[in-house]
């Protein structure tokens, strides 16, 4: 396999903007035995960190000893990790076994790329959700040539045993379910700030990992070859670096790739909506009213799941584009104020903050279900629900109810967190895609001769979201019709590709 791929497009900056985390407010205590009492709850704004006299429960698991204040030692005497157990990896290797099994493509490209070793002296800082299918992607990387530090970039998604797994594999895995927000930036921190390790790629999701080493250590960010990353939130935050000047390293928006964003997006989410809703609550789909806020990709999924159940969906948009296409898939678009009272189940995906205020809640009805399909913990104010007159009460994992005065009581799912990573899973199958792209923007960018990439943000050519393609139709025995000669010059194509545009929307 060659290791350079084609040239990248350039990509457009989109108009939107959003608002940066202010690192440099958060307290960093690196000190593994640190007082406790300097930690507070992620899920409180730095602005609003009043903790209810009234708060009853979290929906983070049951308190135990704070994975820093351990020492765990792996087989084979190293310590370099921080996870909730180190004695559970057995548990998460038969995870990470089953995983595998559903993840062909990037299983595939692993079998056709290790022995050329393309990511050899590669020092990756991964930021991501460790699951079971991160795993197997990060022992990719490895298998490639590539050494990695990683941490969490949610609190409520990392799968402990697989963590526990990856960390007894001889991984730097710092990250387990629950973490605080002083520990979520440790973590990362502890991954960045290596003695005798110097990082030069980053895998990021949400731009956590590449906004805490631009804030806290700017020479060493200076020194990285590439950042990948896959998420709206952090593809934005790069976009605003680069308007602001401040980007001095390329970067590749994977999330807008085709792979990513159709099926990513799209398939995972029509099927990972319901898993969360159903683990979390057990609640009959069939009549309900539900309002999705945001009819991209994601917003698109979750509807046809909820539709396809029996549900009446709302959507409510800003895009008349969007909404447009809302309106041809059979939904009522609407303004969620309009709605607010009569809806039983509230889902936002739109990648926005305070999409959902406390206004809205109060005027919600009992029962009503509410929680987040986007990356960031912003859509929905949860901070708001802080407050002295509002009861929380822990019904179980990632569950509260939220109780008002007069008895009402709203459920909240994940703290606002995304919901599907948060309670349930994601289809190997479909992370296998993302993780293939990933790996091959990696790979790109590591390998990319000095001067084909500047400080900016590109796109994935079609080729690279076409071979990642390829990679998975052998699995539903795929047979691809070829070109002649003859109808290859008629639509002016090379007979293997790219066979659409760069404009082509699929």
């Amino acid at each position: 396999m060659t290791t350079s791929l084609p040239l990248l497009s350039r990509a457009r900056r989109p108009s939107a903007a959003i608002e940066e985390k202010d690192v440099s407010e958060i307290k960093f205590n690196l000190n593994p035995g640190r007082n406790k009492l300097h930690t507070r709850s992620i899920s409180q704004s730095s602005t609003d960190s009043y903790s209810s006299p009234s708060y009853t429960g979290s929906s983070s698991d049951e308190d135990e000893v704070n994975p820093r204040d351990k020492n765990q030692r792996n087989s084979k005497g190293s310590t370099d990790f921080c996870v909730k157990n180190i004695d559970n990896a057995a548990f998460g290797r038969r995870e990470i076994e089953i995983a595998e099994q559903e993840m062909p493509g990037l299983i595939a490209l692993r079998r056709r790329a290790e022995n050329d070793k393309p990511l050899s002296g590669a020092k990756i800082i991964g930021c991501t959700h460790i699951t079971a299918q991160t795993a197997v992607l990060v022992e990719t990387l490895a298998a490639l040539g590539a050494s990695v530090r990683w941490a969490a970039c949610n609190i409520y998604s990392t799968q402990n045993e697989v963590a526990a797994a990856l960390a007894e594999a001889g991984f730097s895995i710092y990250a387990w379910k629950g973490e605080t927000e002083e520990d979520f930036w440790w973590c990362i921190d502890k991954c960045i700030n290596s003695e005798g390790w110097q990082p030069n790629m980053i895998l990021d999701d949400g731009g956590d990992a590449t906004h805490l080493m631009l804030k806290r250590y700017p020479a060493m960010f200076n020194m990285i070859k590439g950042i990948v990353e896959e998420s709206v939130t952090g593809v934005h935050r790069l976009y605003q670096l680069s308007k602001s000047g401040k980007l001095t390293v390329p970067a590749m928006n994977v999330n807008d790739s085709v792979t990513k964003t159709k099926f990513d997006n799209l398939y995972s989410c029509r099927e990972s909506i319901l898993d969360a809703l159903k683990r979390t609550t057990d609640v009959m789909f069939g009549g309900k009213q539900v309002i999705i806020c945001g009819y991209g990709e994601v917003g698109k999924g979750c509807a046809s799941a909820l539709k396809g159940l029996g549900c009446n969906v709302l959507v409510a948009e800003i895009d008349p584009i969007c909404a447009l296409q809302a309106c041809m898939d059979g939904f009522r678009v609407t303004r969620l104020e309009e709605v607010v009272k009569n809806i039983d189940i509230l889902i936002t995906c739109t990648g926005n903050k305070n999409v959902v205020t406390r206004n809205h809640m109060d005027k919600m009805k009992t029962g009503c279900i509410v929680c987040n399909m986007g990356h960031s913990n912003t859509e929905i104010d949860v901070g708001s629900l802080r407050t002295p007159d509002l009861t929380w009460e822990k019904v179980r994992s990632q569950v509260d109810h939220i109780i008002w005065p007069d008895g009402k009581r709203i459920i909240l799912l994940a703290e606002g967190r995304l919901v599907n990573l948060s309670c349930s899973s994601v289809p190997s199958f479909v992370v296998s895609i993302t993780s293939a792209t990933q790996a091959l923007a990696l790979i790109e960018l590591y390998n990319a001769p000095q001067g084909r990439y500047k400080q900016d943000v590109y796109l994935l050519p079609k080729k690279m979201d076409e071979y990642v393609a390829s990679l998975h139709l052998p699995t539903f025995d795929a047979h691809l019709t070829e070109l002649t000669d003859e109808q290859a010059k008629y639509l002016g194509l090379n007979k293997t590709g790219p066979f659409k545009p760069n404009y082509y929307r699929y």
